[in-house]
């Protein structure tokens, strides 16, 4: 076999790569020495871009279609291989092949927990994670960039730094829109598409886009988000029924208290304060459902205020506490009927068991049992 037809078997006639992955942004095509044949087919596929680097710099670029590569079609190329030897020789160039798809079902998250400052919550941390679709849009921008002279690179070179930008702009996101921590999961579209928007120039710096961003999900601390569910069932629930169950549910409580016979005596004392209070919250809920409205233009009187005492404890002032927080306090015996107490008005300290407005809380109250 003579030297050219050996040369003319070893040089190829087409160019084409066929991916089968879901994964390969570039590969650059193998050939020994880079030899490529004149008047070889370049076949570009539908989601490609071929680019022609000589030297190390980019000489062509094709988009879809097949090409036979000639003088004609590769000016730039011919221009700077000067072609000293005629184009009927062989030329070396490296041909990488770029795809133009959307790279799907990329996901990325937060390594370690964003602190966020909010108003009600001061310091908090939140954790995020989604999904985004990316794609190249200018291949020789990304080879420069990114890709360098490597065979082959995939999606998996590139996602930590890509996950890395997301991260980062979550964060100013957060940061600058000012939303109370309660909305965050209400709001995570309008979040993503703040985030979309600030991605935008660092993807394209290298040549990328973003085509897709979202945000499946943002969580904080549990004690966070049991503080906001309870936030949220206060706006819906009845406060004047939830006073009268909870008041019902420490009468029970307190009835069966197993401490024995002063136990018993504490325990129906507190139940029976809280039994007044409720039967008084009642009757003033139906004395307003009767009285009539003012009439227009008429001043209506102040309102009633709740008397607050101070409580004289171990020889300490404590207080004030409003007379509805007392009931407690003699649960505890820690005010009993020779408890000193004070209100503004009064001229000195008095014994509790002494004001009109305290005596019911001493009316089912056991005296304490006598000193042998």
């Amino acid at each position: 076999m003579s030297f050219f037809k050996k040369l003319k078997g070893e040089l190829i006639d087409i160019i084409e790569f066929l991916d089968n992955t879901q994964h390969t942004i570039v590969h650059r095509f193998e050939r020994h020495n880079n030899e490529i044949k004149n008047n070889a087919k370049l076949v570009v596929r539908e989601g490609q871009i071929a680019v022609f680097v000589n030297e190390g710099q980019i000489a062509d670029t094709f988009t879809p279609g097949t090409y036979t590569l000639s003088t004609q079609n590769l000016p730039i190329l011919s221009t700077l291989q000067g072609w000293k030897y005629g184009f009927n020789s062989p030329f070396k160039a490296e041909v990488y092949f770029v795809s133009t798809r959307n790279f799907i079902d990329q996901k990325w998250g937060t390594r370690t927990p964003i602190i966020l400052n909010d108003d009600r919550f001061e310091m908090v941390e939140l954790r995020a994670f989604g999904i985004y679709t990316f794609k190249v849009t200018d291949a020789g921008t990304f080879i420069r960039e990114i890709v360098g002279t490597n065979q082959l690179f995939t999606t998996s070179h590139i996602s930590e730094q890509l996950k890395s930008i997301i991260v980062t702009r979550f964060t100013d996101a957060t940061g600058e829109i000012n939303l109370p921590i309660e909305k965050y999961a209400a709001n995570l579209n309008e979040l993503s598409d703040t985030i979309f928007n600030y991605m935008h120039d660092d993807f394209a710096a290298y040549g990328m886009e973003v085509t897709k961003f979202l945000i499946e999900n943002i969580s904080m601390p549990d004690e966070v988000k049991k503080e906001i569910f309870e936030l949220s069932r206060l706006d819906k629930i009845d406060l004047n029924k939830l006073t009268r169950m909870k008041a019902a549910k420490a009468m029970e409580a307190a009835a069966g208290n197993p401490s024995g016979t002063a136990g018993m005596g504490m325990g129906l004392g507190a139940g029976m304060a809280m039994a007044n209070q409720m039967t008084q919250m009642m009757a003033n809920q139906a004395t307003a459902a009767t009285t009539p409205p003012p009439a227009p233009g008429a001043v209506p009187p102040p309102l009633p205020t709740e008397a607050e005492y101070f409580v004289a404890v171990g020889g300490q002032q404590a207080g004030p506490y409003k007379v509805s927080a007392l009931p407690a306090l003699v649960a505890q015996q820690q005010v009993t009927r020779d408890t000193l107490v004070w209100k503004n008005g009064m001229p000195g300290w008095e014994a509790a068991g002494s004001q009109a407005e305290l005596a019911h809380l001493f009316a089912h109250t056991l005296p304490p049992i006598p000193q042998p």
